[in-house]
């Protein structure tokens, strides 16, 4: 059984220290490094995930695509599979819930793109299948994981992964990466204090 304490706010803030300490610096650089290698050869980077993870993926592509636009005066080529309702729900409704990422990917990806999957668990099968599909497709692929990875991040080329099985912990860091990818693509600098 996994240690728990009492909700209060000292409490989780002390959590994320103690979580910050276990991260692997390694795998964070790897991914933005994988990302901007990306973005430097214009290829498009995709995201995707479900629920709050939909919501990172979304919040991924707001970010680089207006920030690092703003800052380099270049195209940043991002693409969140979760925006499109309409492809959701067609996919969703005339294939199954499983297609509703691989289905988008048949129609938008290319050879050395990027699929940025984002999961707490790491075991959503659509997410998992999305993946599969950019694996099988010549694309680069990058999981964004908590728990202890799951399905996903054995299957991804390249992870950062966040070891902590408190879901809202995982989702906190994982909107941390996207905002370290955005800081190093605009050259930005950490305000302290």
């Amino acid at each position: 059984m996994r240690a728990t304490r009492p909700f209060n706010i000292p409490n989780y803030l002390a959590a994320h220290a103690e979580l910050a300490a276990r991260l692997d610096p390694r795998t964070f650089q790897g991914g933005i490094e994988l990302i901007q290698s990306k973005f430097a050869a214009g290829k498009k980077i995709i995201t995707c995930g479900n629920g709050g993870s939909a919501s990172t993926a979304s919040h991924y592509i707001t970010d680089w695509n207006k920030m690092v636009n703003l800052a380099t005066g270049k195209k940043f080529r991002g693409i969140s599979l979760c925006d499109n309702i309409g492809a959701i729900t067609a996919y969703g409704n005339d294939l199954s819930y499983d297609e509703i990422f691989a289905g988008q990917l048949r129609a938008i990806l290319d050879e050395g793109d990027l699929l940025i999957a984002i999961s707490g668990s790491g075991n959503s099968p659509n997410v998992l299948r999305a993946v599969e599909y950019a694996n099988a497709n010549g694309a680069e692929t990058l999981a964004v994981v908590g728990y202890d990875g799951g399905k996903l991040k054995p299957i991804a080329r390249c992870s950062v992964w966040v070891p902590s099985f408190d879901m809202q912990m995982c989702e906190d860091v994982h909107l941390m990466f996207g905002h370290m990818v955005m800081k190093t693509l605009c050259g930005g600098s950490i305000v302290v204090g």
